[in-house]
């Protein structure tokens, strides 16, 4: 079950995970051109990240307190599964 969530999660995941992978590259190597800064981006990620986080986070804290996996497992088995459509797409499409 706990896999099945999180690829369920992973799904829209990858919005926020492209976010963030996005800010990043451009923050640290910017266009030459590119005069706007990063403020503008800033407000557009950090809600859709703390959105997603809240709900990645309040979903899979419910979700432990019924499993019977150790804590280090359950949680190692959460990223993997959030970050397999990501993955996938990556690989699909370089």
């Amino acid at each position: 079950m706990t896999v099945g969530v999180n690829l369920l999660l992973g799904i829209p995941g990858v919005v926020p995970i492209w976010l963030l992978w996005f800010l990043t590259a451009n923050w640290i190597r910017p266009e030459p051109t590119e005069n706007d800064g990063t403020a503008l981006w800033l407000v557009i990620v950090v809600p859709v990240v703390g959105l997603y986080a809240l709900l990645w986070s309040v979903t899979n804290r419910a979700l432990a307190r019924r499993t019977s996996l150790a804590a280090r497992s359950y949680w190692l088995l959460s990223v993997t599964g959030t970050l397999l459509p990501t993955t996938a797409l990556v690989l699909m499409y370089p």
